[in-house]
């Protein structure tokens, strides 16, 4: 009897120490889970990378599925015969263009007209507009083309962008497990820090994206009043007119310019007068 039960005695010693060992290594495991999850620090700055992104081949696709970023700009200055007329002209070049009006100014002077219009055009239409320009209105005087290259600007912002937003949730995340008040507040001005450049970034990619999509012309319509055979393609017949006009405007002006003398005129007879009581007395 007695040498039955002795191995089943170490039997059941077996089994027991088993399931102890592994009931200690499930709970080493959890606490040590738990352990790693308490001790795992918010990020300790906005510019730093996951080790994750930089391994990740998504984030490569990203940046060579962005396109070339071009802001092409322009200003022009043509010389015209009527405003009126130019403007005329110019609203049917928009139209053909699928171009618009985004300011509008005109300056009238005694020596000239001046209609600036800040014109903006769909980038593939922004060559054909220039080139109407160019060639229907009037005489070019000027004329200024740019190109600025900003994909390296925009590929730099969405990068950081889309890390930003990788951070947010993570803190999110964080927040959810805050077990302080003060740790709670902590990541929430993390959060706000991180939604306020969120909102800087995503803007200036939206302006980019405007510059890119639509091109500014600046275009500035001029017609001088006494204009010059050198730099006109006005014929005899205008340049007369305005000849005309000029010297009854200067005529008017000097007439109105004596007019506003009236009181000095008013005492030429009592100097007179003044000068020859004086006189008179000298005699005597």
């Amino acid at each position: 009897m007695r040498t039955l039960l002795l191995p089943l005695f170490f039997i059941t010693l077996i089994n027991c120490s088993k399931s102890g060992g592994e009931k200690y290594s499930a709970d080493a495991a959890v606490s040590e889970i738990i352990t790693e999850d308490k001790a795992l620090p918010p990020p300790s700055s906005i510019s730093e990378k996951l080790a994750d992104n930089k391994a990740s081949p998504n984030s490569e696709m990203k940046t060579d599925t962005i396109s070339r970023k071009i802001i092409k700009n322009g200003d022009m200055r043509i010389q015209v015969g009527e405003i009126k007329k130019a403007q005329a002209q110019a609203n049917e070049i928009l139209k053909k263009n699928n171009a618009y009006i985004q300011k509008e100014e005109f300056q009238n002077s005694d020596l000239d007209e001046n209609l600036n219009l800040t014109i903006r055009v769909p980038h593939k239409n922004f060559d054909a507009l220039v080139n109407s320009f160019s060639d229907g209105i009037g005489s070019v005087l000027s004329k200024n083309i740019s190109s600025d290259d900003v994909t390296e600007e925009y590929t730099d912002i969405s990068i950081k962008l889309a890390n930003k937003k990788l951070y947010l949730e993570k803190y999110r995340d964080m927040l959810k497990g805050a077990a302080t008040t003060k740790d709670m507040l902590e990541i929430q001005e993390k959060i706000r820090g991180l939604e306020d450049e969120i909102d800087v970034a995503e803007g200036r990619l939206r302006f980019i994206d405007d510059r890119v999509n639509y091109s500014t012309l600046n275009l500035n319509l001029y017609k001088e009043k006494v204009r010059s055979s050198a730099t006109s393609k006005i014929g005899f017949g205008s340049r007369f007119i305005d000849s005309v006009t000029e010297g009854w405007n200067s005529f008017v002006s000097f007439m109105l310019g004596l007019i506003s003398l009236w009181p000095f005129f008013l005492l030429i007879p009592v100097l007179v007068f003044l000068w020859r009581k004086w006189k008179s007395r000298r005699k005597k």
